[in-house]
């Protein structure tokens, strides 16, 4: 049984990380902590989730947090909090599955470089973890991720575009300049905490494009693109936030290279997701939506390329929240402790 610390344990991450845990067979929530609601049950703060989870949330610093026997601690955090506090965990022999960008770059110069971009710190707080850390998108990570003690689990926008273009950059079937990622997400993507932007009446009926420049998940998208490449690859990335409360659906576009069909890839994306458990491949005449992976930790990826004009193009459909989010930690855990990877995650999509 894998024992399981879960840091931020009130916001969208963190439930929906306890939403899976609870049809996992072979895993068991020992700590919930957070900053906010602390000696409260989180079924006070979530109601929905009474009879589910009504563990007392505890402080950081408690002895609760910080004594609780635990295999595998999960940072449900913004940027920042999981760097200060990893150490302390690796050293009470817990491994670390991080959401925010803390540990996706496993040196200081590419994670400096990571900071500036988002006008954060360039020094990390924790360097000799950044080192031995590795980056959390389970399809393209599996072997190293199986050792790891710290992974960085990858952004939402970033797992819709990697597995929308990984296939199409690793056999050469574009151009690897001009790659264009047109990108959709719902408004939980902003997490829970109000925001005059996402109150309901300024957000109903209202689309708008937003972080044009510094985007967090940009670099993350290009340097594993660039690792598949062999070369440096950059992207141009236009995310939109539409009147959608989960589901990210990312266009990705860009040149066929010559010889390519849209027959030649779609066998590629088939052939390199074949056994994949979580990624379906579809051709252009099925009809797919981000109803279809609602609630699951399912992507599909639509296979739509213009012979006519040359044009390259995916549509990458996952929910933001379990494949964009808790759905590839708990994916990362399951690898990481050899358990079936598929395990509390075999749920179908919530439809309608």
């Amino acid at each position: 049984m894998v024992r399981v610390k879960l840091v931020g344990a009130g916001g969208y991450g963190g439930i929906g990380l306890v939403e899976l845990l609870h049809r996992h067979a072979e895993a068991k929530l020992v700590a919930l902590v957070d900053v906010q609601g602390v000696g409260q049950p989180l079924s006070e703060m979530w109601p929905y989730l009474q009879g589910y989870c009504d563990m007392t949330i505890v402080a950081p610093d408690s002895k609760e947090a910080t004594t609780t026997p635990a295999d595998v601690t999960f940072f449900a955090t913004p940027d920042g909090a999981g760097q200060a506090a990893a150490p302390a965990e690796i050293a009470a022999g817990r491994r670390v599955i991080d959401y925010s960008g803390d540990f996706r770059f496993n040196s200081t110069d590419l994670y400096a470089e990571y900071a500036r971009r988002i006008n954060r710190d360039p020094v990390h707080q924790a360097p000799e973890l950044l080192k031995q850390s590795v980056y959390g998108l389970t399809e393209l990570h599996r072997s190293e991720i199986k050792q790891a003690r710290v992974v960085g689990n990858p952004g939402c926008f970033a797992v819709s575009c990697i597995c929308g273009l990984a296939p199409a950059v690793a056999h050469r079937l574009i151009d690897l300049t001009g790659i264009v990622c047109d990108c959709k997400t719902g408004v939980s993507g902003a997490g829970k905490k109000p925001a005059p932007g996402f109150h309901y009446p300024e957000r109903y009926d209202n689309a708008s494009a937003y972080r044009l420049t510094g985007h967090q998940h940009v670099m993350e998208i290009e340097r594993a693109l660039s690792d598949l490449a062999g070369r440096t690859v950059s992207v141009t990335f236009t995310p939109q936030v539409i009147p959608m409360v989960r589901g990210i659906l990312s266009t990705l576009y860009g040149r066929l290279a010559q010889g390519a069909t849209q027959e030649r890839v779609l066998e590629a994306y088939r052939e390199t997701y074949r056994g994949e458990a979580f990624i379906k491949v579809k051709a252009a005449t099925e009809p797919v939506g981000t109803s279809d992976v609602r609630g699951s930790n399912r992507a599909i990826i639509t296979i739509a390329c213009d012979e006519r004009t040359g044009t390259f193009r995916a549509i990458s459909h996952i929910d933001n929240l379990v494949k964009g989010q808790a759905g590839s930690a708990l994916q990362n855990m399951n690898v990481m402790f050899g358990l079936p990877e598929t395990l509390g995650l075999e749920q179908p999509p919530a439809h309608p």
